[in-house]
């Protein structure tokens, strides 16, 4: 499929006085194919952006919430770990437990070797998950409702294969 197949506001074929602008999710300037980066891009902030307002009451954003629930699942795990399982890097990690550490959701110790830094929950942060889990389904079903089942998988086995 080309751009001029595409449906508007992803026909970037028109000529520049009708192009709509950034806040179409695409870049101002001619394009013959819509760019996939910054289509994902601004999808991915308005997803953020919903499961951001439904965890609200917790305190938390979707980021914080998936590494609660990452050290729920795994227990006390070393930060180069769960960066892995996040796909974070460890500076980026280490940034954000520190956060979370204030916050009292987290707490990190040393390994037994020394170098190695851990972090596990603590019990408010247990008290986090058990409140947002239901909070993070309904933005989920939300999700699900707004693409309809078979494209909500879809969405999720394509973005997989990247």
């Amino acid at each position: 499929m080309d751009g001029a197949e595409l449906p508007s506001p992803w026909n970037f074929c028109e000529p520049p006085d009708k192009l709509r602008g950034a806040h179409y999710g695409c870049i101002p300037v001619i394009m013959k194919f819509a760019c996939y980066c910054t289509t994902a891009r601004s999808a991915a902030r308005r997803i953020t952006a919903l499961y951001d307002d439904a965890l609200a009451p917790t305190g938390v954003n979707v980021a914080q919430f998936a590494l609660l629930k990452v050290l729920e699942q795994q227990g006390e795990i070393a930060l180069t770990e769960l960066g892995d399982l996040l796909e974070l890097d460890r500076s980026t990690i280490g940034r954000n437990v520190r956060v979370m550490e204030k916050m009292d959701l987290v707490v990190l110790k040393k390994g037994a070797d020394h170098r190695v830094t851990t972090a596990d929950l603590t019990k408010k942060g247990q008290r986090i998950c058990d409140v947002g889990t239901p909070l993070w389904d309904n933005a989920q079903s939300l999700i699900k409702q707004k693409l309809g089942r078979e494209n909500a998988f879809e969405l999720r086995v394509l973005l997989s294969a990247l």
